[in-house]
């Protein structure tokens, strides 16, 4: 049977060694427990030895030390000889034990002259308030307490133990006090089948916990430091015991979680998720991030700030402000402790970041501009800023010191530019919108002109300098469409999703559904690699307003689309995870196949308030989805960073199984004011970008930013998740 033991070694380094002493404990141990004082002297050793009789002199105590401190570590059962919620008890070099039902309180002696302890609480979030406790392995010395005169008081024969099991602290998962010579351990068995993602360690009475380059976890209480050494993890598989590398994080004020490498996928090793790290970025006004990327660990975020102080660095393209609202483009570092370089971009208007691509450090920022003067490179596709508002593409060199090329994009009305994706040559994919008759198109384009309504989406293809179009095309019908989300395969097809209310919408011979649902519905689009023609195209929706956000694809060209939907009528599979519209608007996960013309799968994703999903990515054939949630009920696991809703709107993170008929994991993430989730990209973990203006939002100790700067911040996270 396989077993995963998730083993944490506790080593007790101490200011000096004492015998043990738990006078004044506070709360319920004070009383009953403080008659331990002393117990080595006056009373027993409480480890099998005759009591020590009249009065010790120092040699005497010295000895008495030493063959204690030799002494293997045992465990008490509570026979009255302490307070009575406590079941074990345990006495160590300089330190007592006592196990309640859901708790561990260790008191740590200060010193000789000092009859005062600290004391560290050790609590299991979550778990099982009544577990059944008990002693195993029964030690052949026995305890004898023989305190005051009247012997009604006395404690004879108190049985030691080897080990304390705690069974079913959650369930399928025990937990085992045990010694090691003199240290003191404890090990979490998880049974095959079992989620250790319930596992989190609450922590009180230290003053700072952290975790050193050891790996160990280091907590501070009072004059002394306890060492939790780093964590032992591994599966056991026909008698073969393997390892798997762990380490401890800090996943909350006073909670401790941890973090694992990748394992054998062929095993049914379940882990639990860990917050990275999570950070703010902004300055004292509104900030947000909209887009995220990922590269060699190094997140790559833009959005739009209005901040004049929003963090820049010495050196980037742009450290000054310059309009009501500039694009920003940060790099962070690995653990989000810092940022690697950080810019504005932007002219004296009005500007926003909205998509984001890396390729070998250079980064490739979409978005749109009301600025006459936003930078613009020489020799650029297109330098003169062409109406109202432009969308622009531009990209940046791997320090962030210049820019590669910079140009406008549009006619002489509205465009925006709001995602961006990457050939292998470097040419930049970009999907937006436009109002404008005279946005400029390439000869042999699969559509030249404008389709009607208010706007169209378009594709464009711009070469690896920036110089020149390598085609650009209308897509749309006699209403209005956006374009929202591009992605491409490995053949420089563009696979784009976004909203159409055209009845005319180009749509393709065999898609999966090829005539107009309602309001306004979601459509899938791939064009060929000249742009010249589709591929197919299908719309997607129901009866009401439905709109594609996000569009990431498999190694098998499947698309997976995340949006919302208000439509009751939304195409849900047979045996999705969610076959029913859970509230006014719900976000969806879809997953198309590969021709476009049927789906593989296809599910709400929402509680009874609005969620909206937008952002996705998809590593092995699951989704990860982000967006935004106003709904309680919002659909979570057990293994939740956060289970439930904290404000008004919260961020989300869930990741979907292979057929999507199950959440491998879903959680909320927010504070108390309006937060969302925009974006999400996979690089070893998960990264999420979004905007927080929840002055609690959840961050990280070490975090680059871990306070709301003011009003509305944008937020970077980084989860580990590897089931």
């Amino acid at each position: 049977m396989l077993q995963r033991n998730i083993r944490r070694k506790l080593a007790l380094i101490l200011v000096a060694f004492v015998m043990a002493n738990t006078a004044n404990l506070p709360g319920n141990f004070a009383g009953r427990a403080a008659s331990l004082a002393g117990a080595g002297e006056a009373a027993s050793s409480g480890l099998g030895e005759q009591p020590v009789s009249g009065q010790t002199t120092p040699e005497t105590r010295a000895q008495v030390s030493e063959a204690y401190g030799k002494l293997p570590l045992s465990f008490e059962v509570n026979q009255g000889q302490t307070a009575a919620q406590v079941k074990f008890l345990s006495r160590g070099s300089g330190y007592n034990l006592f196990l309640t039902s859901n708790e561990a309180v260790l008191a740590l002696s200060k010193g000789a002259a000092e009859r005062q302890s600290d004391v560290l609480k050790m609590k299991l979030v979550g778990a099982n308030a009544e577990p059944q406790v008990t002693g195993e392995g029964v030690l052949p010395g026995k305890s004898n307490y023989f305190l005051g005169a009247d012997p009604k008081q006395w404690r004879t024969n108190v049985a030691n133990y080897a080990k304390v099991k705690y069974a079913e602290v959650y369930p399928g998962i025990d937990m085992v006090y045990y010694g090691a010579g003199r240290q003191l351990e404890y090990d979490f068995i998880v049974a095959a089948g079992a989620d250790p993602g319930q596992i989190k360690l609450s922590i009180e009475g230290a003053q700072r916990l952290r975790i050193d380059e050891k790996g160990e976890l280091a907590l501070s209480v009072g004059r002394s430091e306890i060492r939790q050494r780093k964590p032992f993890v591994y599966q056991e598989v026909n008698g073969v015991k393997k390892e798997v590398a762990a380490r401890y994080a800090l996943v909350g004020k006073r909670q401790v979680g941890f973090e694992i490498a990748e394992y054998d996928k062929s095993q049914p090793l379940v882990i639990d998720p860990v917050l990275v790290y999570s950070t703010f970025l902004g300055g004292s006004s509104l900030d947000t991030a909209r887009g995220i990327a990922v590269e060699d660990g190094f997140a790559y975020v833009t959005g739009a700030t209005a901040s004049l102080n929003f963090p820049t660095t010495a050196g980037s393209v742009q450290t000054v402000q310059r309009g009501f609202n500039d694009v920003f483009v940060t790099k962070l570092n690995r653990d989000g402790s810092g940022i690697i370089y950080s810019t504005f971009l932007g002219g004296a208007t009005i500007d926003g970041g909205m998509g984001i691509a890396v390729r070998s450090g250079s980064v490739y920022v979409s978005g749109s501009t009301d600025s006459v003067d936003f930078p613009i490179t020489a020799g650029a596709f297109q330098t003169t800023f062409g109406g109202s508002q432009d969308a622009f593409v531009a990209s940046l060199n791997s320090t962030g010191s210049a820019l590669i090329y910079s140009t406008y994009l549009g006619g002489n009305d509205i465009e925006e530019g709001r995602a961006i994706a990457l050939s292998s040559g470097g040419d930049a994919f970009v999907t937006g919108t436009t109002e404008s008759l005279n946005f400029t198109t390439t000869a042999g384009a699969f559509q030249t002109v404008f389709g009607g309504g208010v706007r169209d989406a378009y594709v464009t293809r711009l070469n690896s300098t920036g110089s020149a179009l390598v085609y650009s095309t209308y897509l749309g019908g006699a209403q209005s469409e956006s374009g929202l989300s591009i992605a491409l395969d490995d053949h420089a097809n563009a696979y784009v999703t976004g909203n159409t209310q055209s009845s005319n919408f180009p749509t393709t011979a065999g898609a999966f559904k090829t005539i107009f649902g309602g309001i306004q519905d979601a459509f899938v689009t791939k064009l060929n690699s000249t742009g010249s023609a589709l591929v197919y195209s299908t719309y997607l929706g129901g009866a009401g307003a439905d709109s594609g956000l996000g569009i990431a694809l498999d190694d098998y060209a499947n698309a997976y689309v995340t949006g919302s939907t208000t439509s009751s009528n939304f195409p849900a599979t047979a045996g999705a995870f969610q076959t029913t519209i859970g509230g006014s608007l719900d976000a969806f996960v879809t997953k198309v196949n590969s021709a476009g013309s049927s789906l593989v799968y296809s599910t709400f994703l929402g509680g009874a308030g609005s969620d909206s999903g937008n952002g996705i990515d998809v590593r092995f054939g699951r989704a990860f989805v982000t967006g935004s949630t106003g709904s309680a009920s919002f659909p979570t696991t057990a293994d939740a960073l956060q289970p439930a809703l904290a404000g008004s709107t919260d961020a989300f993170v869930t990741k979907l199984n292979v057929d999507g008929s199950a959440l491998r994991f879903s959680t909320y993430l927010g504070g108390s004011g309006a937060d969302s989730g925009q974006a999400i990209a996979l690089g070893g973990r998960v990264f999420v970008a979004g905007s927080a203006s929840s002055s609690n939002f959840p961050t990280t100790a070490g975090a680059f930013q871990p306070v709301n700067a003011g009003g509305s911040d944008a937020f970077v996270a980084k989860i580990s998740l590897f089931h």
